[in-house]
């Protein structure tokens, strides 16, 4: 499976072989992005329902706001999964508060993932399409009646669901929650990939003459996997693979934009991914039986929803025309660290926060990240320092019966030497009982500490 214009922009950046999402499942991920804060630090940033209230406070500091003092103009297109409004979401009037009232100019979202409704577009908090005789109504507990769900009605579906997506069916596929309503709003899967990509380059477009911000969310390669027909069977590894193509075309076409507007030399680019690897996810689309000898994990253990290192160590490029080394660094890096790598790059004071400083790490200049990092997966957490993993025990099963990914719980202490051994498949917690020890005070510290500070 060829992936040229990904690996264009890692020959011609800077990719970090130990760059880090915060967690590893999306909405926790997302929030330590746009707020530089722990997730773990708040038991209700999780993954949410696609109607849950907005996540994070109006009042909080946050990556765009902090871009705005510095005369950027901000923008958000594509996934959010961040929550919206402040108690039930009512779709038929301005939704409120959203992407805009948390430092975002503008914005064209979908409300969580593709697989949950409500599967429309939002503008600036407004459904687009929405017609007035046609309301929306989201519920994530029971159906409305007469509407046909994956559960009830297999024969409507042109993608066999695997575990939960039993719900409402939109476009001959069935998703988490319940929806009526809204039909002339409804997206097409298949379209979303082009249309959040032209999104972007008309923003680029409409904004190149000023200092801007965009967080281009792309939805691929999450399930339900609907490739344009272009793609389809294009990889021959199935709609997960076909989805990957399409994404990398996708940031290819974005970079032509970038480089038409002669902005490539003008803009700091950072490439990443907001968890590790997945495969069935929920729907039966061959991303297991088509596979063959690739390993989307790499040397790695784990995958999404796992505190081994393919849970949180993804991919991150930096990249920067004239301006960044085309390398490859070792730097200690997360997501999280954008916010305040950023605010010091360009001068701009902000309150304390989880992330740090690494600018000149992301920049090339230097070769240090941070020292540690608290890694967390569904409110479980573990610590990273320089080349040691520890894992506490964790109840639990070792595996998830449906995704099939090893999740890290374990009824011992695990200690890994990821130097010697990047697969962590050998525990050196009772080789190592000073180690262990120390590791076990270090992390202590640092959780009772964000505790204290919440």
């Amino acid at each position: 499976m060829k992936t040229p214009n990904i690996d264009r922009l890692a020959a011609n950046g800077l990719r970090f072989t130990n760059g880090h999402a915060s967690s590893s499942t999306c909405t926790p991920s997302r929030y330590a992005i746009l707020t530089g804060m722990y997730p773990w630090r708040d038991k209700s940033i999780k993954i949410l329902p696609g109607d849950a209230p907005l996540l994070i406070d109006t009042q909080q500091q946050t990556l765009p706001k902090m871009l705005k003092q510095a005369r950027y103009h901000t923008a958000a297109i594509g996934k959010w999964h961040l929550g919206l409004s402040k108690g039930k979401v009512d779709w038929n009037k301005r939704i409120s508060p959203g992407a805009n009232e948390v430092g975002f100019d503008y914005s064209f979202i979908m409300a969580a993932t593709q697989d949950r409704v409500p599967t429309v577009f939002i503008e600036d908090g407004h459904v687009v399409g929405l017609e007035a005789n046609d309301p929306i109504q989201v519920d994530y507990t029971k159906n409305y009646a007469g509407e046909p769900t994956g559960a009830d009605n297999p024969e409507l579906l042109k993608m066999k669901l695997h575990h939960g997506h039993a719900n409402s069916i939109v476009n001959g596929i069935s998703r988490i929650g319940f929806m009526k309503g809204g039909t002339k709003a409804k997206w097409v899967d298949e379209d979303l990939a082009d249309i959040f990509l032209e999104k972007a380059q008309e923003y680029v477009r409409q904004h190149k003459s000023e200092p801007f911000f965009l967080y281009y969310a792309m939805h691929q390669p999450h399930v339900p996997r609907t490739p344009h027909k272009r793609f389809k069977g294009l990889s021959g590894l199935g709609p997960r693979g076909d989805v990957i193509l399409e994404a990398d075309w996708c940031i290819g076409e974005f970079m032509k934009t970038l480089d038409e507007e002669g902005l490539m030399e003008n803009t700091l680019i950072i490439f990443s991914s907001d968890n590790g690897p997945v495969l069935n996810d929920g729907y039966e689309d061959g991303a297991v039986e088509m596979l063959g000898d690739h390993a989307p994990w790499g040397p790695l253990r784990g995958g999404k929803y796992s505190l081994y290192e393919a849970g949180t160590r993804v991919p991150f490029i930096v990249h920067w025309k004239g301006k960044i080394k085309p390398g490859v660094s070792d730097a200690l890096v997360c997501q999280m660290d954008l916010m305040t790598s950023l605010s010091d790059m360009l001068g701009i004071r902000h309150e304390q926060v989880d992330g740090q400083n690494v600018h000149k790490a992301l920049l090339g200049i230097s070769k240090k990240g941070r020292k540690e990092l608290i890694l967390e997966a569904r409110s479980k957490t573990a610590l990273l320092k320089e080349d040691w993993v520890m894992i506490p025990p964790y109840n639990g099963p070792a595996v998830t019966k449906t995704t099939n990914v090893e999740l890290g719980n374990a009824k011992e202490y695990q200690l890994y030497h990821l130097k010697k051994d990047l697969g962590q498949r050998q525990n050196l917690a009772k080789k190592y009982p000073k180690v262990l020890d120390k590791m076990i005070r270090e992390y202590r510290a640092i959780i009772e500490k964000k505790k204290q500070r919440l």
